[in-house]
């Protein structure tokens, strides 16, 4: 099992899941030729993939779905929340999804969990192939107890480090959008990340990667400060998703 990034940032995502034959496309928020490009960078052509599973309805996230699983044919999972939010979906192979209830695409187990965030039914995903299991935590304004069962024992993890809280409050946001982003239903601050990793890391967590990092309100140096310093090691050994690259495959 192995997982890669084609970017992460508040303008747009994609992550990508490979077990055995099966390739899935976490989101797409970036346009055609653009998302085209990114998984060329990773050796892959849409055609490569089984279908796209989406958490939430925000651009960053939905923007590019509809016209890559129009052109490709691609299946779209999503919930019922996402989908009537969701715009330029016409012609795409919907299959709605229980928020609670796990699904199987090829050789890929994916089960969906909710999270707070302003988002009409928003999920994120715990990926297994039987023996792997990758957890994704992003795009959401505070942990829960459910979220820490979800991801308890997961080999690998993708988790948000989205703002710094001191940047954040000192940075060009006006204030309504300070809140959002700091709230309760917007997205995780470096130590609210770190604090939750206390809670999941176990000797058998491979790797932690630091994603959704603003560009406006954190820098990949504090993101990776924050998760050293609870996984007891050197912040240059902290892997970061970068808006730009994403990052490479990663296998578990």
């Amino acid at each position: 099992m192995r997982f890669a990034s084609l970017g992460s940032g508040s303008e747009g995502n994609g992550l990508l899941v490979e077990a055995g034959s099966t390739r899935v496309l976490m989101d797409c928020g970036f346009g055609l030729a653009d998302g085209i490009a990114r998984l060329a960078r990773l050796g892959l052509r849409p055609a490569d993939l089984a279908g796209i599973v989406v958490t939430h309805e925000h651009g960053d996230h939905l923007g590019g779905v509809g016209r890559l699983a129009r052109k490709y044919a691609l299946p779209v999972w999503l919930t019922d929340g996402t989908r009537t939010m969701a715009q330029d979906l016409d012609g795409v192979a919907i299959r709605v999804i229980d928020s609670h209830v796990a699904f199987g695409v090829g050789d890929l187990e994916i089960r969906p969990f909710p999270v707070p965030h302003d988002a009409r039914e928003p999920v994120q995903y715990v990926f297994s192939d039987g023996n792997r299991r990758l957890g994704v935590l992003t795009d959401t304004g505070c942990s829960t107890p459910h979220i820490e069962a979800m991801l308890a024992g997961v080999d690998a993890l993708v988790l948000e480090c989205n703002h710094d809280a001191a940047m954040l409050e000192n940075g060009p946001y006006p204030a309504s959008l300070k809140r959002r982003v700091g709230g309760r239903f917007g997205h995780l601050e470096n130590s609210q990340s770190a604090a939750l990793l206390d809670k999941l890391k176990h000797g058998a967590l491979q790797c932690v990667m630091a994603a959704h990092v603003s560009r406006r309100n954190n820098t990949a140096a504090l993101a990776r400060r924050a998760l050293a310093r609870t996984l007891g090691c050197a912040d240059e050994e902290v892997r970061v998703a970068c808006q730009k690259a994403g990052f490479d495959w990663i296998r578990i």
